[in-house]
């Protein structure tokens, strides 16, 4: 990539995209493509996965930011770098800086996962906290950028993080060449940009669909208004693809070139999690499961072959917990429910007594006497059940009220 220094980015071309991959020979990773034989059966046509959680960081975000510090002029490399980012951007350009021996220092909020402030430091980078949430992470890493000279490396705002990320697109046409639609989610809008770019240039015909989650849903708003248009407090698990406002770049490009822009539930995102962990054996981030979301919440829409491209994998285990407690409840395989009991001897065996008898298994059990809402001869008991599906749980919650209880939620 030659180093940009106008004002006005000029707009990403094939040639830049093949150009980042040459750079990219030998640092990142041809990545896996595995077929999901569940997936197929669901859309009626063959779906593939395109493995970017098994990237080098464990997400795609090597690939734009090598692209981009190598691009670098040497007074630049020697000012070193500044990123700001919660994860898998803070990564890539810890480990592309590494590589090319350049200095890097990454903010990251107060509130990032202690694992990813670890493998941060562990790739190279001087990691300083600031700010709760990523905007005051953003401005510390600017200001710094002001006052030291350090280049600041985007996340997705710039032609070679583009160029790089779009070097996904040409492994997908060559391992899947018959590929019809492609599926990949949108933050700021780097990935899907990169991929419309070179997907588009060599195969017009390839569809390629963007997706983005309810509460961060930034481009469907910016696509109807013709710009870039922020959302006020963008909310969602998958924090991959928690972005406020679309990049300049990017948009120009995704409007012109990306065919569609869906959006996705909390429950699609944390079922298709565990559709990736259950069926494919992949540990999926949230913003990485968004293609599979798509594609369980409405199967029939896409054509096949499809290629849903799972952009990373770093997910903090207590965060990965707590979604797999949700999957699990949108699925009707995880019940919790309060039920309030004659406080006697024997009734709480009564009452494993029912659950045994419609066969939910008893996960953990809280008995509470003490509450000040109950009553002198009153208990409490909250229960956390596995069942069996939807069907499952009504019949648990019928038995309940059948024998007398009162279930309260």
């Amino acid at each position: 990539m030659n180093h940009r220094t106008t004002t006005t980015l000029p707009p990403v071309t094939l040639d830049d995209v093949r150009g980042a991959r040459k750079m990219l020979t030998g640092v990142a990773r041809v990545t896996a493509m595995e077929g999901s034989r569940h997936l197929s059966q669901l859309v009626g046509a063959p779906v593939h996965l395109k493995c970017e959680n098994l990237q080098r960081t464990g997400s795609f975000k090597l690939r734009g930011a090598y692209v981009r510090i190598a691009g670098l002029l040497p007074e630049e490399r020697a000012a070193g770098v500044v990123a700001a980012s919660a994860g898998n951007h803070a990564q890539g350009v810890a480990l592309a800086s590494s590589l090319l021996g350049v200095r890097s220092t990454v903010f990251m909020p107060k509130g990032a996962p202690l694992p990813k402030i670890s493998a941060t430091e562990d790739y190279g980078a001087e990691v300083r906290l600031h700010g709760h949430v990523v905007d005051e992470t953003l401005a510390a890493a600017q200001e710094y950028a002001d006052r030291t000279g350090a280049v600041f490396i985007h996340p997705f705002d710039h032609p070679d993080i583009i160029a790089g990320q779009g070097t996904v697109g040409l492994e997908i046409l060559e391992q899947c060449p018959e590929v019809r639609t492609i599926v990949v989610g949108i933050g700021g809008g780097g990935l899907a940009a990169g991929i419309a770019v070179a997907v588009k240039s060599l195969r017009p015909d390839v569809r390629v669909v963007g997706v983005q989650a309810d509460g961060a849903a930034a481009y469907v708003p910016s696509l109807a208004a013709g710009r870039p248009v922020a959302v006020e407090h963008p909310a969602t698990m998958a924090d991959g693809i928690r972005v406020g406002r679309p990049g300049d770049v990017p948009f120009g490009i995704v409007e012109e070139l990306v065919d569609e822009v869906r959006t996705v539930s909390e429950d699609e995102l944390s079922t298709a999690l565990l559709l990736c962990l259950e069926r494919a054996k992949l540990v999926v981030e949230p913003a990485g499961a968004s293609p599979v979301a798509a594609l369980l919440s409405e199967p029939h829409a896409f054509e096949g072959p499809v290629v849903a491209v799972l952009s990373g994998g770093n997910v903090d285990p207590l965060l990965m917990q707590r979604i797999l407690r949700h999957g699990l409840s949108a699925q009707g395989r995880y019940l919790a429910v309060r039920v309030r009991l004659t406080d006697r001897p024997g009734a709480l065996a009564a009452l494993l007594g029912v659950l045994s008898a419609v066969d939910a298994n008893v996960l953990d059990v809280s008995h509470v006497r003490t509450d000040p809402r109950l009553g002198l001869t009153e208990a409490e008991v909250e229960l956390h059940l596995e069942t069996k599906g939807p069907v499952h749980c009504a019949e648990v919650g019928q038995a309940l009220s059948g024998a007398g209880y009162t279930v309260i939620g």
